[in-house]
């Protein structure tokens, strides 16, 4: 006879009823962001036919995986945004061709790529953005719930956690990748290259201020390196700045400027409010 409780077989039995997600979306999900990486670059492509007819072919079957998850959607969501399919194919070269500058800022930008090639079968930081903007795409024509599900295929894979909504100039590039958090009001300018461990987040949470600007602003040429947390909606890089390992800025820095992390140790119990500064949300 079984002991297990049956509040709690009564419980996960409702669960199961209210639940309406389809069991297929998460890996569908993860289908498409492999199968759309490998038709944009072959080095992502299980096999690789170079025709005409291979090409359409690829570009039919990404087409009917994208038809397949907006069905899947459109079971949890009444409103749908209109000829999805063709709009974001309409705007697929611009994705490839925004990813092929960011492959190339990437190895010109370290010089331990000895090519673009190795830039995308290796790099983690490659396939985050890559992700990113073909979660971006569908994210700006309307879909919903699916560009969050993309996103976390990457954050899954190599760390980086970028949300669909944020908005990323061109050559972007991110060196090693693990750790970095860019939340969904932030604005990146071009030429921007970051390193391990950056967070640029909210100073708070609040449900309130969902339809604001809660993220920073990162000008034209900005390194961040590794470690730097960047905080707020107000707070704006400065264009061709640099911001050093480990700095913690919450408020605007001017263009051209460079923000540094000094090293400081301290007695712990020195002051009750010591640590004041550190205590934000992301």
């Amino acid at each position: 006879m079984s002991t297990l409780p049956p509040e709690l077989i009564e419980r996960l039995i409702a669960e199961r009823r209210k639940h309406h997600v389809p069991s297929q979306l998460r890996p569908l999900a993860q289908q498409f962001a492999q199968q759309c990486l490998g038709v944009l670059f072959p080095h992502f492509a299980p096999t690789v036919v170079c025709s005409e007819d291979a090409v359409q072919e690829d570009l039919i079957q990404l087409e009917q995986s994208l038809a397949r998850l907006e069905r899947s959607v459109s079971t949890l969501h009444q409103s749908m945004p209109e000829k999805l399919v063709e709009r974001f194919f309409a705007s697929l070269a611009d994705v490839h061709q925004r990813l092929s500058e960011d492959a190339r800022a990437i190895f010109e930008g370290d010089p331990a790529a000895k090519s673009v090639d190795e830039v995308l079968l290796t790099y983690p930081g490659f396939f985050a953005i890559a992700v990113f903007r073909v979660a971006n795409l569908l994210h700006r024509l309307g879909m919903p719930l699916l560009p969050r599900l993309l996103t976390e295929v990457a954050h899954e894979k190599t760390g980086v956690d970028i949300h669909p909504g944020a908005t990323i100039g061109r050559r972007f590039c991110i060196d090693h990748g693990t750790g970095i958090v860019i939340g969904e009001t932030t604005h990146i300018g071009d030429g921007v290259k970051l390193y391990q461990g950056v967070t640029l987040g909210a100073l708070t949470v609040e449900k309130g201020l969902a339809d604001s600007k809660r993220h920073p602003t990162i000008g034209d040429e900005v390194v961040i390196y590794a470690g730097a947390t960047i905080l707020g909606g107000q707070t704006n890089v400065g264009h061709h700045s640099i911001v050093a390992g480990n700095a913690f800025v919450t408020t605007s820095v001017p263009a051209n400027s460079v923000v540094t992390r000094k090293s400081e140790v301290r007695p712990r119990g020195q002051s009750s409010s010591m640590f004041d500064d550190l205590d934000f949300v992301i």
